[in-house]
C-alpha cells in the first residue's frame, strides 16, 4: 500500500511509536501512501489529536497536503467529525480552510452535510471562509444542509447576512426547492422566515418548491 512505518503508527493513534519515528534524522514526516495520505491527514482523518500536535511541530510537515482526491486534513477532518482537530489545524497560518476536494467539496461543505453544528461554528468563524461556496453540482453549505435535514446548521447558516438563500445548483434547485422535495418541514420554516427568500423559484424543469 506504500504506507510508511510513521503513516501507520499515526493513522492508528500510537503517539508513542510517533515521537520514536520523528526522532530519527532521516524520516520523513510527509511521505504518503499509494492513496496520497501523509501521515498527518491519517491522524486527522481517524481524530488523534495528540499525534496531529506532535506532527505539526515539526517544521517540515505540511498541514495542506491534500491526498489523491485532493482532501486536506482539514477536510477529512472535518468530514469525519473531528471537531478538536479541526480547531488544531485551524490555528495554522497555511492551512486553507476553503480549499475544495476533486468534487469541489469544502470543509465547510462536509460539516453542514453532516450536521456537524459545532464544527460549522469553527469554519464560519473564519473570515476567509466562504459560506456560499459550492461544489461541483452547485450546492451550496446551505442546500447540503436542507436537503439533508440539518435544522440546527441551516439556522446557524441564516443567521449570516452574508449568506444567500436563493442559489441555485446545477440543475435550479435552491435550498427551499431541496427540502420541499425532501419534506423537511423545520427547515421549510426556517427558510421561509428569510425576508430575501423566494419561494416560488423553480427549477430548470419549472418545478417549483410547491
Amino acid at each position: 500500500m506504500g504506507n510508511t512505518p510513521l503513516g501507520w503508527a499515526a493513522g492508528n493513534g500510537h503517539e508513542a511509536v510517533v515521537k520514536i519515528l520523528l526522532s530519527q534524522d532521516d524520516i520523513d514526516p510527509n511521505k504518503p501512501g499509494e492513496d496520497g495520505q501523509t501521515p498527518l491527514l491519517q491522524a486527522a482523518l481517524n481524530g488523534h489529536e495528540e499525534v496531529v500536535k506532535l506532527l505539526l511541530n515539526r517544521d517540515d510537515v505540511d498541514p495542506d497536503k491534500p491526498d489523491e482526491n485532493d482532501q486536506t486534513p482539514l477536510s477529512q477532518a472535518a468530514e469525519n467529525g473531528h471537531e478538536a482537530v479541526v480547531k488544531i489545524l485551524l490555528g495554522q497560518d497555511d492551512v486553507n480552510p476553503n480549499k475544495p476536494d476533486v468534487y469541489g467539496i469544502t470543509p465547510l461543505l462536509w460539516a453542514a452535510w453532516s450536521g456537524y453544528e459545532e464544527m460549522v461554528k469553527l469554519l464560519l468563524g473564519r473570515d476567509d471562509v466562504d459560506p456560499n461556496m459550492s461544489d461541483g453540482g452547485g450546492q451550496t453549505p446551505l442546500s447540503q444542509a436542507a436537503v439533508n435535514g440539518r435544522e440546527g446548521v441551516v439556522k446557524i447558516l441564516l443567521e449570516r447576512d452574508d449568506v444567500n438563500p436563493n442559489i441555485s445548483d446545477n440543475d435550479g434547485r435552491t435550498p427551499l426547492w431541496w427540502a420541499a422535495y425532501s419534506g423537511h418541514e423545520g427547515v421549510i420554516k426556517l427558510l421561509l422566515g428569510r425576508e430575501d427568500i423566494n419561494p416560488g423559484k423553480p427549477n430548470i424543469y419549472d418545478r417549483t418548491p410547491l
